[in-house]
Order: C-alpha cells, then sequence, then structure tokens
C-alpha cells in the first residue's frame, strides 16, 4: 500500500500500486511526488520506486534528471550543505529497492555485473601485466557498473554497453582514484588494519560515482566521500559489510550464482549513493537561487515529516480538490469531493513546489 502527497501538500492513500500508476496515467502524480510505501520508514518520490519506472517512462517523464556537474567550490558547499542537514543510511531499505530493481531490469543489470566480472576476473588471469592492471582499472570498471544502475534507478536508457563508461566519460580521474585509493588503502592496511578498513569504506562505494556523476576530479571524489561517510562511518560500514556479503553468497553456488547476488549489492550502494548525495536540497539548488513559482501560489504548508508512517485518520482518504488544470471555486474542502488528488505543478513550478 501507498499514500502520496499531492500537489495541494494533502496526503492520499493508503491505496495499492494499481491506484498509483493510475494517479501517474492521469497526471495527477509524477516523478517527484512525494510517497510513503508500506514497510519504509522515510517519505521518497515516486522516482525511487522501480515499480512505478514503467508507468512514470509511458508518462514521458523522466524519473530523476541528472544534476549539473560541480567544481571543487560546489563540492565542499555540498559536503557541508549534507553535514547540516545530516542523512541516514537505512540498508534494509537500500537492499529492499535494489532487490525491486534488479527484479524488474534483471537481464540487463544482471547482464552488465557478469561483463564486468568476467573480464576483471580475465584480466587476473593475465600473466605478468594482468594483475596490475585489473587493480588500477578496479574503479574504471566499478563505475561504468554503477553507472547502468544509476540510469536506471533515474528511469533513463540504460544497455549492458554502459559498462564501459568509464573509459568513455572520465578515464583519467578514475584510473588516478583507483591507483590513489589502492596505494593508501594498502599502506593503510598495512600499519595497522584499522585505517586501511576506514579508508575502505570511505572511498570504494561512491567516489566512481561522485566523478561520473557530479564531475569532480579524483581527489575531489574522495574528499568529498571521506568528509560525508566519516560522519556516519558505522552506517555506511554496515552497508559496504552486507554487500559483500550478499555478493559473497553468490561464490556458494558453483561461482554462478554472484551474477544473480552481486547486483543486488552493487543496488545497494547506488541507492545509498543517491540518498546520501542526491537528496533534497540538490545541487542545482547550491548553485543557483530557486525558479520563482506563480504569483498567485499559496504559501506551501509544512511537508510530512519523513517519520511519518501512518496519515491522520488511519485507513481514510481525504477528499481532494480538483486538479490545477480545472480550478474549482473557492470553497471549504468539505464542499467538494473529487476522487483522485490534484495534478502536480508544471515543471518549471516542481522546483518550487507550492
Amino acid at each position: 500500500m501507498y499514500k502520496i502527497i499531492g500537489a495541494d501538500q494533502r496526503e492520499y492513500g493508503p491505496v495499492p500500486a494499481e491506484q498509483v500508476r493510475k494517479w501517474i496515467a492521469e497526471r495527477r502524480a509524477n516523478a517527484q511526488t512525494k510517497v510513503w510505501s508500506e514497510g519504509n520508514s522515510e517519505w521518497k518520490t515516486l522516482a525511487d520506486l522501480p515499480e512505478f519506472t514503467d508507468a512514470l517512462r509511458d508518462l514521458g517523464a523522466v524519473a530523476r534528471p541528472a544534476p549539473p556537474k560541480i567544481g571543487a567550490l560546489d563540492a565542499e558547499k555540498l559536503a557541508a550543505e549534507i553535514m547540516a542537514r545530516d542523512y541516514r543510511v537505512d540498508v534494509g531499505d537500500c537492499f529492499s529497492r535494489s532487490w525491486n530493481l534488479v527484479r524488474d531490469n534483471f537481464w540487463l543489470l544482471a547482464g552488465a555485473t557478469a561483463v564486468a566480472l568476467v573480464i576483471e576476473s580475465a584480466l587476473w588471469l593475465v600473466p605478468a601485466l594482468g594483475i596490475p592492471v585489473a587493480v588500477l582499472l578496479a574503479l574504471v570498471f566499478q563505475g561504468g557498473l554503477q553507472w547502468v544502475f544509476l540510469k536506471r534507478v533515474r528511469g533513463e536508457a540504460a544497455d549492458i554497453g554502459g559498462v564501459f563508461a568509464g573509459f568513455s566519460l572520465a578515464f583519467v580521474p578514475l584510473l588516478l582514484a583507483g591507483i590513489v585509493v589502492h596505494v593508501l588503502v594498502g599502506v593503510g592496511l598495512a600499519l595497522c588494519i584499522v585505517p586501511g578498513i576506514y579508508l575502505v569504506v570511505s572511498w570504494r562505494m561512491f567516489v566512481p560515482l561522485l566523478i561520473l556523476d557530479k564531475g569532480l576530479e579524483f581527489w575531489q571524489a574522495m574528499e568529498l566521500s571521506r568528509k560525508v561517510v566519516t560522519k556516519h562511518w558505522w552506517q555506511c560500514f554496515g552497508l559496504f559489510l552486507l554487500a559483500v556479503f550478499v555478493g559473497c553468497i553468490g561464490l556458494l553456488g558453483c561461482f554462478v550464482g554472484i551474477f544473480f547476488t552481486m547486483p543486488i549489492a552493487v543496488g545497494a550502494a547506488v541507492y545509498a549513493y543517491l540518498d546520501i548525495f542526491g537528496a533534497k536540497p540538490a545541487i542545482n539548488e547550491l548553485l543557483a537561487p530557486p525558479t520563482p513559482g506563480p504569483a498567485l501560489a499559496p504559501a506551501a504548508p509544512a511537508k510530512p515529516s519523513p517519520t511519518e508512517s501512518a496519515p491522520a485518520e488511519a485507513g481514510s482518504t481525504p477528499s481532494a480538490p480538483a486538479p490545477e488544470t480545472s480550478p474549482a471555486p473557492a470553497t471549504s474542502p468539505e464542499s467538494s469531493s473529487p476522487s483522485a488528488p490534484p495534478a502536480p505543478p508544471s515543471q518549471t513550478e516542481q522546483q518550487n513546489p507550492g
């Protein structure tokens, strides 16, 4: 069951997934509509739930546009903003969403994972230079694989060839990051083990995506990741540990099972990346002031608490005002009872929802 926040900032639901898809088709909900799903403790957007990806794509609403590229100064601003608003890594929720994502895109994501694993494994078998090359290219392939997952999470088209995106989009930064990460982690493990573990968690999960998605240079991405991960290192460590465990479970099935379990581990890391580095306020809000809303738009009421798990009156769906495209007369909410939430604001209004 699901609940959504309409354009009037009122709560609708709980309703089944079919009703939400109907609202999407009627343009009463879109990729940025806030949604709460049964079993989750936080409000997300419909773009975050893979079960609605097809409905959003059919509507022509891309789930979530990629953020603009940022530089060193904006990386510092982003780090400060994340530290100020804080974040939480819900390990179970990341894996739950990843399971749904892989289930709905199994052949693409499993195929991409298989290609990356087979190539990396083959490099290790090459005499002399194979192992050094595999180590140096590890983050290049990791970045490409995560890029495929990120595009699917955002509802964008992706194919197995995206595994090689790291070579075409940011080869040098990813290569340099791979060198520095492995050297410093190796030194940390040799000296005391604990520093090495700290650096692995701080760098390995998110640095490739920060380079590809945010357009950062390798050291900027490493520093941004380290600063932000350090704030809740144990939560990130829990995610990392479970991802390794889930990925390795596949080795028990004559190694074939890893092509089924590894995609889930990769997807969980990608969702954690979005929860930490992609949560609002988005980076474009740091780079430019928000677009003004309509002159007659009412003041925005308070948004629902992320921990809110039930409507004010359990099991009840409030009456909904008419869509914004055909406004109803100014009467009290009790006097009208259409059967669906109002249409969401236009694309320009979404940056400054009312």
